[in-house]
């Protein structure tokens, strides 16, 4: 009976081809909208998980109260290299450094952008270690700087190779900044993030020269020992830094956080924006199914005589109930193929893009439960749909349809 049923929905289907298509697109444009968001919204957690993973689980960040990785200070707080010498004389903490950094003027051949500037100290301990570890900093070519360097800076991958000042910098050459020439030691690979594929790297020596930052810090990196309790060993920084600037709990003008705290922080603002664009998809969703429904209720009323005579010469409820079901959940399929294939052109061709102006972070999740789960989605919406108008024809009565005109 089954392969009846689909034999017979596929010749109404084709004998209907305009109003297929149309109740088709519907579902195409639910399953298309579905897949894009979940895809781009799965992939985007995939991709701050994998950054995340980088800075690792045995390293914390202070950063001054109200910046964001050590951007946005005010000028009322700030942290110093007294703060790092508190870090310093805590036994659970390996090591620690900093970074500084401002904005500076780039000046190459004629022409001028601006961007960041970042100074790490290679003493007391190697902060390149550190930095280079967390970041994943390799040199594409030429090399990282290192202790004593002076008047050299580290150029990010799109100053080589995307010509983010008009023209290819290469190894060698020399460009200015805030008009104080620098050569270019090395270029870096591509981190797969346009802001950080434009950093410019140089000395603490050479930024405190052009900038005057004096014993500024701007954002600190610790790693503790291993074996450490994490939270034990941020309670007890946390408790000295106070110590040393002065502060209470109360009027903290620092902040301390751990990887899991930032995941824990984004995994938040992810499931609002998934819940969000879920939303989104419903609405599509809702769409299609009342244009499946719509078309299986016209369906029936057009086949009223066609399903008084299956019933006259023997069909059962059941089997007209499943003709019905059948034909929807078909529609429902043919939509959801449509939509999967392609939404994964577009969420791919978005992730290239996104790749090329933003970074990797912003990629689309291809996970084999969510194909499968919109082909499944798109027959079920499709079957759920056409229930209804189904059972409407499974329950005429073979003389009314007959009679039917």
């Amino acid at each position: 009976m089954i392969q009846e049923a689909f034999t017979l929905a596929y010749r109404t289907l084709i004998h209907r081809k305009i109003r297929s298509i149309l109740t088709v697109i519907g579902i195409f444009i639910a399953i298309f909208t579905v897949f894009v968001l979940l895809s781009m919204s799965l992939g985007l957690n995939e991709g701050i998980q994998e950054q995340f993973r980088l800075l690792g689980t045995d390293k914390f960040f202070v950063t001054a109260k109200g910046s964001t990785f050590g951007v946005g200070q005010s000028g009322n707080v700030q942290l110093t290299t007294k703060d790092m010498d508190t870090l310093d004389k805590i036994s659970e903490i390996k090591k620690a450094t900093y970074y500084v950094l401002g904005n500076v003027q780039i000046t190459f051949k004629e022409e001028t952008r601006y961007y960041m500037a970042i100074a790490i100290p290679f003493k007391p301990v190697n902060g390149w270690d550190i930095f280079s570890e967390v970041y994943d900093l390799k040199a594409e070519d030429g090399r990282l700087l290192k202790d004593g360097d002076r008047g050299k800076v580290l150029l990010g991958y799109q100053y080589g190779y995307e010509n983010f000042m008009g023209k290819p910098v290469r190894l060698g050459d020399t460009i200015e900044l805030n008009g104080q020439e620098f050569e270019v030691a090395g270029i870096l690979e591509t981190v797969g993030n346009s802001q950080d594929d434009r950093q410019i790297y140089m000395t603490l020596e050479d930024f405190k020269e052009l900038f005057n930052s004096g014993d500024r810090v701007d954002f600190i990196i610790a790693q503790i020992k291993p074996g450490e309790n994490m939270t034990r060993v941020v309670d007890k920084a946390e408790r000295a830094l106070r110590r040393e600037r002065g502060v209470t709990e109360d009027t903290q003008d620092f902040e301390i956080s751990t990887p899991d705290q930032l995941m824990e922080t984004f995994g938040v603002v992810l499931n609002i924006l998934m819940a969000f664009l879920i939303g989104i998809g419903s609405i599509s969703i809702v769409v299609g199914g009342i244009g499946i429904a719509n078309t299986m209720f016209t369906s029936v009323l057009e086949r009223r005589k066609e399903i008084g005579t299956m019933k006259a010469i023997g069909a059962k409820n059941e089997d007209i109930l499943t003709i019905f079901i059948v034909e929807s959940g078909i529609l429902g399929l043919i939509g959801g193929f449509l939509g999967l294939f392609f939404g994964i052109i577009v969420a791919k061709a978005v992730e290239y893009y996104a790749q090329i102006y933003v970074g990797n972070i912003i990629r689309a999740s291809m996970s084999p439960y969510l194909i499968v789960g919109c082909l499944l989605f798109g027959f079920v919406i499709g079957t759920v749909s056409g229930f209804f108008p189904s059972r409407q024809a499974a329950n005429l009565k073979p003389a009314d349809a007959l009679r039917y005109e």
